[in-house]
């Protein structure tokens, strides 16, 4: 089991004020995995603990670059990575309520949670949901080529003569 992915007691972690570096590919995080087209790249970065208002806080610093597969044109498109984020680790939904709002909640069941599962949460907010090339980029070009009428002569219209036959 890669070191990122072991679970990690979040309680140890924020009473000794630790910090964990971390790299990461992320065709490995099973949270972004999609049937279509999978998330590639590699992410590092870092995680620091600590104990704030009586929670456990992570503060996650990654970096990166993925590249994922554009919805319009169906091509790879790369997208950097640049995530600093405060998460507060909860062991119940309960307990979410009493997150300060500059903190975002996290559920770290059984006070334990590993750095992949941290950082799969922050991508799956960061990361598009329909990626998208820029309008500006070749995609657009792309798509309209394939919008124009394909070369070599006259379209065939198998239903141009439909009325008419109705007709007799």
């Amino acid at each position: 089991m890669a070191p990122w992915a072991k679970p990690l007691d979040v309680d140890r972690l924020a009473d000794g004020a630790a910090a964990v570096d971390f790299a990461i590919p992320l065709g490995e995080l099973s949270g972004l995995r999609s049937a279509r087209a999978p998330v590639v790249g590699n992410v590092g970065g870092r995680v620091h603990f600590a104990r704030e208002q009586g929670l456990a806080v992570a503060e996650l610093e990654l970096t990166g670059m993925a590249t994922l597969e554009c919805q319009r044109c169906m091509k790879p498109m790369q997208r950097s990575l640049d995530v600093r984020s405060r998460i507060a680790l909860i062991a119940s939904e309960a307990d979410a309520a009493r997150v300060p709002p500059d903190l975002e909640p996290v559920l770290a069941e059984g006070g334990r949670i590993s750095i992949g599962e941290l950082v799969t949460e922050e991508l799956l907010l960061t990361l598009p949901i329909v990626p998208l090339h820029d309008s500006s980029d070749a995609c657009a070009a792309a798509a309209d080529a394939a919008r124009k009428e394909p070369p070599g002569g006259e379209t065939h219209r198998p239903f141009a003569r439909l009325a008419e036959l109705l007709k007799r």
